[in-house]
């Protein structure tokens, strides 16, 4: 079997550069490669278009990219937790494209399935179908969607092995293992690496096959996005 380790972040994402189109995974700041994006961050990589579900918060995550200027383009779904997006949106810095977020999860998943277009209801009558086209199925109108993909997918997993098989746990499952199948290049970080043959097959999220590069990650933050206490 291919071992896939790299030492570390920065050897995982060397060959990212300016105007890459990439995929960050996660579910709000859940789940989110975060050694991956501070190599990044200390690359000075410039021009990235982010496809990710959310846009991090002002000082984590994407967000910390943004802070830096080198994000051009973002896909997404909810952006909702970030005033420096929100800034740079309104100033028209940053160019934007809001997708509801069963639509943009099912783009990413035909991209991992080679499927280039697919039919929903989402969106339709909405700015959302503006120069798409809308079909009607069974006295049912949907709009024509497309798959995305990207040049590297970057996710983050809770156990991997030295052959790219990654587990998640919970609702980092939620947007990982479509995009380690939808990028041309997908880079793995794990909290714990484990020798081939150590995983159980039937628990396996995302086949190694999927995956071109992994690396333990060190030090995960695991911010919690709105913090809810009982008074």
């Amino acid at each position: 079997m291919i071992n896939k380790v790299v030492s570390n972040a920065q050897e995982a994402v060397h060959d990212i550069q300016d105007n890459a189109v990439v995929m960050f995974g996660g579910f709000g700041l859940c789940g989110i490669p975060e050694n991956c994006i501070q190599a990044l961050l200390r690359s000075g990589v410039s021009g990235l278009t982010c496809i990710s579900n959310n846009a991090g918060v002002d000082d984590f995550g994407i967000g910390l990219l943004l802070k830096t200027r080198q994000v051009k383009k973002i896909i997404s779904s909810y952006v909702g937790e970030n005033a420096e997006f929100e800034r740079q949106l309104l100033s028209g810095e940053l160019e934007v494209d809001l997708i509801p977020q069963g639509t943009l999860a099912e783009r990413i998943r035909a991209g991992g399935a080679g499927i280039p277009a697919f039919f929903t209801p989402a969106g339709v009558g909405t700015e959302v179908a503006e120069g798409k086209e809308v079909r009607e199925f069974h006295g049912k109108l949907y709009l024509l969607e497309q798959w995305l993909r990207a040049d590297f997918a970057l996710v983050k997993a809770w156990k991997g092995d030295s052959s790219g098989n990654l587990i998640y746990r919970g609702t980092a499952r939620n947007f990982n293992p479509m995009m380690a199948a939808a990028g041309k290049i997908t880079i793995a970080e794990v909290e714990e690496l484990v020798p081939l043959g150590e995983l159980d097959p039937n628990h396996i999220h995302t086949p190694g096959i999927y995956v071109q590069r992994i690396f333990q990650g060190q030090q995960y933050e695991k911010r919690i996005e709105q913090r809810t206490i009982r008074k």
